[in-house]
């Protein structure tokens, strides 16, 4: 989505880094399709068995029919769409066009389209079961794709959602990372130039909070991230830092959204 001439610098500059994120992560997955060259049969099999887990918690709630129309917003080289084999299933990602070539067998197990969450080319209403996987801190402005997913999915649809949280601490650093970058100043941090925002456990809660939906379940592994990169052997800044703010836990939320008024 091309920004309009009256943006402002703000404006522009996010855009930019959501950019600047999209081609890591095109760069990411041209390196691993050259490395896996040889085992995308595995990596077809993995997606297969990660993507019926999830299955499994989706249908704690209720389960899949053959009926339901399904998206998976930031499909990515292997989301989950392309293991969940039921009914309608289509993926959405800005570089889908470049993962069909760069993963083929894997993408051929499902239906692509090229675009960004924060515009989702659907009706409001269309879907019977959205899924995001680890997505939004990819994106230019994370909280208008959870909008735009709510906005697409039915009254008593679900929502499979995921996004990697981390100490506060990795938020105000990825906001000084964004603003030197933005000033001129190019130097690129990969930790915080694959991410466009780095989120607490707290602050993606109190989105879905505001959400017309009914959570069935929401749980995030902080706990054991933080013990687990405690106690590991000191391997320079970074496990340093880990250590004392802790780094890359997952949130998990299953979800139903609420009757239309």
């Amino acid at each position: 989505m091309s920004l309009g001439q009256n943006a402002s610098w703000t404006e522009r500059k996010t855009d930019e880094r959501g950019r600047r994120a999209l081609e890591r992560q095109l760069e990411y997955q041209q390196d691993k399709s050259r490395s896996l060259s040889d085992a995308e049969d595995e990596l077809v099999r993995a997606n297969f068995v990660r993507s019926q887990q999830v299955r499994q918690k989706i249908e704690s709630v209720r389960p899949i029919s053959a009926a339901d129309r399904i998206l998976e917003v930031g499909s990515g080289a292997h989301g989950l769409v392309f293991g969940i084999a039921a009914g309608y299933g289509i993926g959405l990602d800005p570089l889908a066009v470049e993962y069909k070539t760069l993963f083929p067998k894997i993408q051929r197990t499902a239906p692509t389209v090229a675009a960004i969450g924060e515009a989702l080319p659907f009706a409001d209403n269309s879907f019977d079961i959205v899924m995001s996987d680890n997505v939004i801190d990819h994106a230019s402005r994370p909280f208008d794709v959870v909008d735009e997913i709510i906005r697409v999915l039915k009254p008593g649809g679900l929502l499979y959602f995921t996004v990697n949280v981390h100490h506060p601490f990795y938020d105000l650093a990825s906001r000084l990372h964004g603003t030197w970058n933005a000033l001129g100043i190019k130097l690129e941090l990969s930790a915080f130039a694959d991410h466009t925002i780095h989120l607490s456990e707290d602050r993606i809660r109190g989105v879905f909070a505001s959400q017309p939906i009914n959570i069935h379940s929401q749980a995030s592994n902080v706990a054991t991230t933080r013990d687990i990169q405690r106690r590991a052997a000191f391997n320079g800044v970074d496990s340093l830092l880990k250590k004392v703010f802790f780094k890359n836990a997952l949130f998990e939320l299953v979800a139903e959204k609420l009757p239309l008024n």
